[in-house]
C-alpha cells in the first residue's frame, strides 16, 4: 500500500476509533527494564506498573516440564530436548534461574488483574504440540487460573493455536505469524490475531476486519512512538512492548 494512501486510510480509522475502548498494554516478556526477561522478577514489575497484560514464553523440556524462556536454545542447550536439571543451571541477568510455569504462575496469582499472556513455542510434530498444549493447560487449571480473565494464549504455530481454540473455548487465542487474514483464521474456530505491526501496515483494514469477525487484535513488538500512534490510531485492543511506559505516555496523549 503506498504511503500516501495508508496515511488516509489512517486518517479514516482514527476518526472512526474515536469512541473505542483504549488501547491496552502487554508487558513483552514482563516488564524487563533493568531486569530479565521472562524471569518472575519481571512479571512482578508488569504487576505493579498496572499493565493490562503480561506476556511470557514457554517450552515443554526433555523430561516434560513446563519452563518460561524465550529463546530454543540457552548456553548451548536445546530448552526443548534438554531436562530440567541442567537447565536449572543457567543464570538469568537477574539472578534467578530459568523459572518452571508453575513457578510463574505463583506471582500471576498476586494479581488478578494482570492478565497472563502465554506464548506457547512451536515444538517438532504434532504429537509434540499436543503434548505441550495439554501440560500447560494442566499447570494452569492446576493453579486455578484456567479463566478466560486470567489467561489467553498466542503462538507462531497454527496447530497450537487450533488445539487451544479446540481445548479452551471462550478464551483467546491469537495467531502471531501473520501469513493468513482474519478471515481464515476464523474460519478454523481462533478468535484473535497477534501479528508484528508491519503487518497492519502493509494491510490496515486487517483490524476493522478482525473486529468485525468479533476477533481480538494485538500487535507484537511495537517501541517506537510514531508506530505506536500508528497501532493506536488503527484501533487495535493491545500492544506488545518493551516500553510499557512510553506506552502509556502516548495513549495518555489521546
Amino acid at each position: 500500500m503506498r504511503a500516501s494512501a495508508f496515511a488516509l486510510l489512517l486518517g479514516l480509522l482514527l476518526l472512526s476509533c474515536s469512541q473505542a475502548p483504549q488501547t491496552q498494554i502487554v508487558a513483552h516478556r514482563g516488564h524487563w527494564e533493568g531486569n530479565a526477561q521472562n524471569s518472575i522478577a519481571s512479571l512482578a514489575m508488569a504487576q505493579e506498573f498496572g499493565c493490562w497484560g503480561s506476556e511470557c514464553d514457554v517450552h515443554l523440556t526433555a523430561d516434560g516440564t513446563v519452563v518460561v524462556n524465550h529463546d530454543r536454545h540457552v548456553e548451548g542447550m536445546d530448552v526443548q530436548a534438554t531436562p530440567l536439571d541442567s537447565l536449572r543451571t543457567v543464570i538469568l541477568a537477574n539472578g534467578e534461574r530459568i523459572p518452571t510455569l508453575d513457578e510463574y504462575l505463583d506471582q500471576a496469582l498476586k494479581d488478578p488483574s494482570c492478565m497472563l499472556v502465554v506464548e506457547i513455542k512451536p515444538h517438532e510434530g504434532q504429537e509434540r504440540e499436543t503434548l505441550v498444549v495439554k501440560t500447560c493447560l494442566e499447570s494452569i487449571r492446576g493453579k486455578d487460573m484456567l479463566h478466560p480473565d486470567r489467561v489467553c494464549f498466542i503462538s507462531f504455530s497454527y496447530f497450537i493455536c487450533k488445539e487451544l481454540a479446540r481445548e479452551c473455548p471462550g478464551f483467546t487465542v491469537q495467531y502471531l505469524e501473520g501469513d493468513k487474514t482474519p478471515a481464515e483464521v476464523h474460519a478454523d474456530g481462533i478468535n484473535g490475531i497477534d501479528y508484528h505491526y508491519f503487518r497492519f501496515r502493509e494491510h490496515p483494514e486487517w483490524v476493522q476486519e478482525a473486529h468485525k469477525l468479533g476477533m481480538s487484535v494485538n500487535v507484537w513488538t511495537v517501541d517506537e512512538p510514531e508506530d505506536i500512534r500508528q497501532m493506536i490510531a488503527l484501533g487495535v485492543d493491545q500492544i506488545t512492548t518493551n516500553k510499557p511506559a512510553l506506552v502509556r505516555e502516548i495513549l495518555a496523549e489521546n
